[in-house]
């Protein structure tokens, strides 16, 4: 069956993952020949990307500076990348949508979108988190607010989901990186797997059928990473880091397949993969907010030191009512919760970690 052709790629999210994916999607010139294209023209065979922002006046600054400063610094965009903050035009002809907002931010902004959203484009969401409240998955968001939206049944909407260890700076580097495509539909799954890799060369995707246990993994390693932050901010050493990875991997896992999804889902790129990236990058937000909180700063002084969304909070919350919801063991998560949330001195939730009933492995 031949796979599909996506010519138009409509972003929907102006921070570091949207932007970094919107400057490798359309590269406006042949990095072997050097050779310009016209400004707002795609390089043949290149598909023709357009980016949307909820802050007009944000967007339009990017797009004269032809550089997000806030959260991409140092990376010329792309002359043919457009900037798009009409709300119908940025879907108006667009065959694949790639969802990029922040998970606590999606409702908002979907609800917003959602009339101009065409129902037979598929979305990718490449949002890592657990909606606080309904504990909705981003593409359960997606699916809920565009079905409330809709005026006619009509097609099915179709989801995937783009995660792994894919930190925004080593992409715009052009590092090597891999990451895995989740679908149900198996077909849409490789169609995306098809066309970011000929996009992106230094991108390498596997395609998953686990939708649900790759968004869980990717918003659950955040939290572990927040408790990797403050073992880093306390000195605690390369033990104990290992320790809580090893132990933070277990009950993520437990707590995934207790909601349905497959064990291997989490050994994996989404999981394990995306775990260690974001527990040792130096540029990771959410290890980064932990050291703060493990050098003595409070979660208000840790979080406006942080130049992005720290999703990791948020889903820390929601993480602990699942885990009550499935009566789910989850130490490591609960004591992170209690720091952040319950003023629990760090160096006591560490102690009770260590001294916690002993159990086989």
């Amino acid at each position: 069956m031949p796979r599909p052709t996506y010519k138009n790629i409509s972003i929907i999210g102006d921070g570091g993952m949207g932007t970094v994916l919107a400057m490798l999607l359309c590269q406006e010139s042949d990095r072997h020949t050097g050779k310009a294209e016209c400004a707002g023209q795609a390089p043949q065979g290149r598909p023709q990307v357009k980016i949307w922002g909820h802050d007009r006046e944000q967007l339009q600054k990017i797009a004269r500076c032809r550089e997000n400063k806030q959260f991409l610094p140092g990376y010329r965009l792309p002359e043919d990348l457009i900037f798009q903050p009409d709300d119908a035009r940025i879907m108006a002809g667009a065959d694949l949508i790639v969802s990029a907002v922040p998970c606590q931010y999606m409702r908002r902004v979907w609800s917003r979108l959602a009339e101009h959203t065409p129902p037979a484009v598929p979305i990718v969401s490449v949002a890592k988190g657990i909606e606080n409240g309904t504990l909705l998955r981003p593409t359960q968001i997606l699916a809920e607010v565009l079905a409330a939206k809709s005026s006619s049944p009509g097609p099915a909407r179709r989801f995937a989901v783009l995660s792994g260890p894919t930190i925004a700076d080593e992409l715009a580097r052009r590092l090597p990186a891999t990451a895995c495509v989740a679908c149900d539909d198996e077909s849409l799954a490789q169609s995306i797997q098809h066309m970011f890799s000929q996009s992106i060369p230094n991108l390498r995707l596997y395609t998953n059928t686990d939708t649900l246990g790759v968004e869980l993994a990717g918003a659950m390693k955040n939290v572990i990473a927040i408790a990797a932050g403050i073992i880093d901010g306390m000195g605690l050493g390369d033990n104990a880091k290992a320790a809580l990875l090893t132990r933070g991997l277990a009950e993520i896992t437990r707590l995934g397949v207790a909601m349905g999804a497959r064990p291997q889902t989490f050994a994996g790129l989404a999981g394990l993969g995306d775990l260690v990236t974001t527990c040792i990058s130096p540029s990771g937000r959410n290890r980064s907010f932990g050291e703060r909180i493990g050098k003595g700063l409070s979660l208000e002084q840790a979080r406006q030191a942080t130049r992005s969304v720290v999703e990791g909070i948020a889903t820390c919350k929601s993480m602990v009512a699942l885990a009550t919801r499935y009566d789910t063991e989850m130490p490591i998560t609960r004591a992170t919760y209690q720091v952040l949330f319950e003023d629990k001195p760090v160096a006591t939730a560490v102690a009770e970690l260590m001294h916690r009933q002993l159990k086989a492995e």
